[in-house]
């Protein structure tokens, strides 16, 4: 995990409550902080808890995992594949056995496709000019 950015994270919750026009104690009554609290995470001088900002990222209406993000909790790259697992767990169409089901084909493939090397790009012929291709696995 990546050490806790709170001064970026309080500019970026700043900025993301001004772009949904609330103030400070109506974000803080919303996601059910108090509002000395939330101007010391904006200011940049308090850690939340991943709780925390949950609760500010539903008040917000934004990702939880967007905060955790720029909190460091998460790594950027890590990102994807839980918005990926939380979109399919929200899905309403489909019952919670098929989305387990979902999730474990999810998880075979990512660990697939880990374990498979990039494929090298074609090599061309010297003589020919030509590009060599590949034998593909039929």
């Amino acid at each position: 995990m990546a050490s806790l950015n709170v001064g970026n994270l309080g500019e970026y919750l700043r900025e993301q409550r001004r772009q949904a026009q609330l103030s400070l104690r109506q974000l803080a009554d919303a996601a059910g902080v108090s509002n000395p609290y939330l101007s010391q995470i904006e200011r940049g001088l308090r850690k939340p808890s991943a709780d925390i900002l949950q609760q500010l990222a539903k008040a917000l209406r934004i990702s939880a995992e967007t905060l955790y993000v720029q909190a460091g909790i998460l790594d950027e790259r890590d990102r994807d594949e839980v918005e990926t697992r939380a979109a399919i767990l929200a899905d309403p169409s489909i019952n919670e056995r098929q989305k387990q089901v979902l999730l474990q084909i999810y998880e075979s493939f990512r660990k697939e496709n880990a374990l498979t090397e990039e494929p090298r790009p074609p090599q061309e012929d010297q003589r020919s000019g030509r590009t060599e291709q590949s034998e593909q696995p039929q």
